[in-house]
């Protein structure tokens, strides 16, 4: 990459990068990766877990209510944790929303 030289920024540009630099901006990042990554990790270490176990374990293959198996039962229980997930970002979101409209004042 190149470097701009100060002269050829526009005003876009310096607008952006006072932005990003800014308090407000700092914490929107900072609550969205608190939330999101472990979110995220969570999530992918439930969704995998479901074919790692039944490859290498038996325990889930055991009848838990009457002939419905653990296996059934981890793959509705993802079903569910999507749904929550779900649901607690659109919550979350709302916040995340209400910084954006105060970064937008602070940047006029």
């Amino acid at each position: 990459m190149h470097q701009v030289s100060e002269s050829t920024k526009t005003e876009t540009t310096r607008s952006a990068q006072t932005i990003v630099e800014s308090a407000s901006f700092r914490q929107l990042m900072h609550e969205k990766n608190t939330f999101i990554l472990p979110a995220i990790l969570f999530c992918l270490i439930f969704y995998f877990a479901l074919p790692i176990m039944t490859s290498y374990f038996t325990f889930l293959n055991q009848p838990l209510i009457g002939d419905i198996t653990g296996a059934w039962l981890f793959a509705f229980l993802q079903f569910i944790m999507t749904w929550t997930f779900c649901t607690l970002y659109n919550k979350k979101a709302r916040s995340f929303d209400r910084l954006v409209e105060q970064i937008k004042e602070e940047s006029r």
